[in-house]
């Protein structure tokens, strides 16, 4: 702004002293226009006395900066020969920000933008340079609290100013510059002077010295681009920018009067590239004032309203509008259009897109605002504008409806209740009059239609307030009892989806609360204005950033994110990640399913990692060196409690039934469950039962299908024929892969103890063959069917035929047994001499049997064309007889034994999981 001397009082009468005040060196104006002077008095005030600076005041004694604008109020008519302003689609505005010309390189790279745009007419809105708008309000901190190091403090705003000019400019460019720089730092050290003596500086006086840093800034650039033989000039935005403050965070421009001074502007500088100031501008009083927050980026939308500009570009350091906080949501993704009304919903409600008043002055011309990045200039940014340019690039995205989510933190709900409320008018009214007084500011209503009761959000900061306010207004009715309570929740998020059209389109309510529900994320309020752009929910403050990617995850990303434990990486556990590894990546890709390993834990080394998840191809070198000792507690808490993706489950791949006891408070806290461990389902009948329970009664899901039938569907069977309403009469079986194979080798005149070595040789038994020869693992998936089917039956409840020789069940190791098991072959030789003498065979079954509510497990003959006479190898088979089924049952064979097979049950749970928490099909 170009700087003129006016006259005041030569000395401060203060504490009964005459302290002589500074006389500022005269003004050097870039332009000087027939200063007009200002009218309102700026008063600096101390402890008992006040200076009052009569901007524009004539006095014949001493003088005192004062700002000048063009005069446009007395000579408005335009002399025929004076050039108008040429509006419309030949102007493009661009608006760089501090970081974008915080130093003299980025000052080159907005250059070079600006020379290869090729619009006809360019305006440029810059703001100071980075850092340097706090700088100028540390000055004005400084002197105002006679702090003397103010002085130091405007010699570095020197510095950085001049040594970037010197870095830019030469010659006659440079030297005016430098000569315009250094007359503005004397005044304004004149000016903090005062202030140091006052102790005090007002608001006006404090816009007009942070307001120089937009001035230097773009004079640097105009000149720069002027150097490379571009019609270039500067605008100091207060000239032509009039505003009326409203209030002491906001201003409304007054667009007619910046439009009459923007005519005289341009009248007498015509260019095709004008760099003009952000963030500043004057009051109709020619007062210096600012923007306020956000100010440069309205700057430039108030620009484009008034050339009528064919587009608006905000050159940030992002590469556009993210469709939730890239911090909170790693998988947020930039947007490629918003509509001028989602924007606006959008950075209400906190998300970093722009303050919702820039908005407004594009509107009314349907100018576009595109969001862009200067560091990535590939990146094509996100465009606002009116619904029709909305193109179908994002017609993935549940029909294009949904666009966005952002969360406000740290606030409460305020929750109005009384029956007395219903039908009284002027409840209401009563309520948000006592938060008007205590200028609280109300996020968001909710309003049951019985009018029981009203609740809405406020700022932590300010509840306190509110609620005080309430039980004043209301004190008489809530002695009476018609109202009953004035309760405060603290600790609360808001989360709004926001997008076109939302309200009118079936679905999107539903799958917003069905991601909510499915993340075990409780819903305190909800609003939803009919304008169709925007659903509201209250959550608690800790599962704010844990709700936010449960929606963004379900709507948006259009994947379901999973994130898992493995523990026991032992052979089926390490089986099942190699498994992972090699499907993850087709998953993601094909089914947009994400499933990310953030721990392992063994019985004596954990390893853990956090986002991204532990490279499968490394884990096993990886818990070696990075492994640290085993901590269920810990490994809970860094798998579920670190990460703030919405599902997480727990692999157990161990038969610990310590392991087994943790299901119940796990399910509790919201964490899934998938295991081939049989101790949980075959454990005390009560454990079962409470397990079960909570798994109906919560969106927690619990899968073990590998319990039974390793890869087999025999669970899901079962669930399929009960679910269809089929009664099941008897399920037979073949449970136990080590046993099939034993007896459908144990033939042709072999012994017993001959095909039990063969079969630990060949790794089809445990270490101690007496594990599987007891019947006790055939006995737990017995009770785990019987269970399914509806029996309440207890494990000691199923008679067990131990094919383990009484004498050899207490020998001291398997080494023991292996030697001294072909002593007890008579037994079981007599019993296969006999059922091949009948043409049957022998094989080691489970039986639950429904009908009469009992299960046993025992040796049975079959006739050999029965179908558990037709079995090879370690396959196992089960037949079910239900109502349905009763002549021929229905039979389930397959391989029911092995790593390979069993991870590969553990796996289909997992993405059975994924599929009942949103995955496609």
């Amino acid at each position: 702004m170009p700087l003129q001397m006016v006259s005041f009082c030569p000395v401060i009468s203060h504490s009964f002293n005459c302290i002589p005040l500074p006389t500022p060196n005269t003004s050097h104006s870039v332009r000087r226009n027939n200063p007009l002077p200002c009218q309102c008095p700026l008063s600096l005030h101390t402890s008992s006395h006040s200076l009052s600076l009569p901007w524009g005041r004539e006095s014949p004694r001493s003088t005192i900066i004062r700002a000048s604008t063009t005069d446009v109020s007395v000579d408005v008519a335009v002399e025929e020969k004076e050039k108008r302003i040429p509006k419309g689609e030949t102007w493009s505005v661009h608006k760089f920000g501090g970081t974008c010309v915080g130093n003299s390189s980025r000052i080159k790279n907005v250059a070079n933008i600006i020379i290869d745009d090729d619009s006809e007419r360019k305006l440029v809105v810059v703001s100071a340079m980075s850092k340097v708008t706090d700088m100028m309000y540390d000055l004005i901190y400084k002197a105002q609290s006679r702090d003397e190091s103010y002085v130091s403090a405007l010699d570095a705003v020197l510095e950085k100013h001049s040594s970037t000019a010197e870095d830019l400019l030469a010659g006659k460019d440079l030297a005016s510059f430098l000569s315009q720089l250094h007359q503005d730092i004397s005044d304004l050290k004149a000016m903090l002077q005062a202030i140091y003596i006052a102790g005090h500086a007002t608001e006006s006086f404090t816009d007009f010295v942070v307001g120089h840093g937009e001035l230097w800034s773009a004079q640097i650039l105009s000149l720069v681009i002027k150097k490379n033989g571009i019609d270039s000039k500067w605008m100091d935005a207060r000239e032509v920018l009039i505003v009326n403050p409203t209030r002491s965070d906001q201003v409304d421009p007054d667009y007619l009067e910046s439009e009459r001074r923007l005519e005289k502007w341009y009248s007498l500088n015509p260019c095709k590239v004008i760099v003009a100031t952000g963030f500043i501008a004057s009051t109709p009083q020619n007062i210096p004032t600012t923007l306020k927050r956000d100010g440069s980026d309205f700057s430039a939308a108030i620009m484009g309203a008034l050339f009528r500009a064919r587009q608006v570009t905000i050159w940030t350091d992002v590469d556009g509008v993210y469709s939730a906080d890239p911090r909170k949501v790693g998988d947020a993704v930039i947007l490629k259009t918003l509509s001028y009304q989602e924007a606006w919903e959008m950075s209400y409600f906190g998300a970093n897109v722009l303050h919702p008043r820039t908005i407004v002055p594009v509107i009314r011309y349907g100018i576009p605002i595109v969001i862009r990045n200067i560091f990535n200039l590939s990146a094509s940014g996100t465009k606002i504008c009116h619904p029709p340019i909305i193109g179908d690039e994002d017609s993935l995205i549940l029909k294009n409806y949904v666009k966005g989510f952002t969360t406000i933190d740290n606030l409460a709900l305020v929750n109005v209740e009384g029956t007395g409320m219903a039908g009284v008018p002027g409840t209401a009214s009563a309520i948000f009059s006592a938060v008007k007084d205590v200028a609280a500011n109300v996020i968001m209503i909710s309003q049951a239609s019985s009018e029981h009761s009203v609740c809405f959000a406020v700022p932590e900061k300010e509840v306190q307030a509110v609620a005080e306010a309430l039980q004043s207004v209301f004190h008489g009715a809530l002695d009476a009892g018609r109202l009953s309570q004035v309760a405060i929740i603290p600790n609360c998020s808001v989360l709004a989806a926001v997008g076109q059209k939302m309200a009118s389109t079936p679905g999107v309510s539903a799958t917003l609360f069905d991601a909510l529900a499915k993340a075990s994320i409780n819903v305190r309020a909800v609003a939803q204005g009919c304008s169709e752009y925007n659903i509201t929910v209250v959550v608690k403050r800790e599962d704010s950033i844990k709700a936010l990617r449960a929606v963004h995850s379900r709507f948006y990303l259009s994947k379901t994110t999973i994130v898992m434990g493995i523990i026991g990486p032992g052979l089926i556990g390490s089986t099942l990640l190699d498994q992972l590894r090699d499907q993850t990546a087709n998953l993601k890709e094909e089914f947009n399913i994400d499933l990310r390993v953030m721990g392992i834990m063994g019985s004596k080394l954990m390893l853990l990692d956090d986002d991204a998840g532990i490279d499968l191809d490394k884990w096993r070198e990886l818990r070696e060196e990075k492994g640290e000792v085993a901590n269920l507690e810990k490994f809970v808490q860094h798998v579920h409690g670190n990460h703030f993706i919405p599902n997480t489950v727990l692999v157990d791949c161990t038969a610990d039934s310590v392991i087994a006891s943790n299901y119940d408070e796990w399910l509790r806290k919201g964490i899934h469950v998938v295991t081939p461990n049989k101790k949980a389902n075959s454990g005390p009948l009560n454990e079962y039962l409470r397990i079960r329970a909570l798994q109906r009664q919560s969106y927690t899901h619990y899968f073990y299908e590998a319990t039974v039938g390793a890869g087999l569907p025999i669970i899901s069977t079962l669930r399929g024929l009960l679910e269809t309403g089929d009664r099941i009469l008897q399920i037979e079986g073949i449970f136990s892969g080590t046993l099939s194979y034993i007896f459908n080798n144990f033939k042709d005149g072999r012994v017993f103890s001959e095909v039990v070595a063969e079969a630990r040789d060949a790794g089809y038994t445990e270490p101690d063959p007496r594990d599987d020869l007891s019947g006790t693992d055939v006995a737990r998936k017995v009770i785990i069917l019987a269970r399914e089917s509806g029996l309440k039956l207890e494990l000691s409840d199923i008679p067990v035929e131990n094919l383990v020789p009484e004498p050899l069940r207490a020998s001291a190791s398997a080494q023991d047994f292996t030697q001294q098991l072909p002593k007890f072959d008579q037994e079981l030789t007599e019993k296969l001499q006999d059922s091949e003498n009948a043409g049957e065979v022998l094989r080691y079954v489970g039986v639950v049997d429904v009908t009469n509510q009992k299960g046993v497990v025992e040796l049975r003959r079959y006739k050999k064309d029965h179908p558990f006479a037709q079995l090879s190898g370690s396959d196992n088979i089960i037949a079910f007889t239900t109502r349905r089924y009763r002549n021929q049952p229905l039979i389930v064979r397959g391989p029911g034994a092995g790593a390979q097979v069993t991870a590969g049950g553990i796996f289909s749970d997992i993405l059975r999981l994924a599929s009942y928490l949103g995955a496609p099909s």
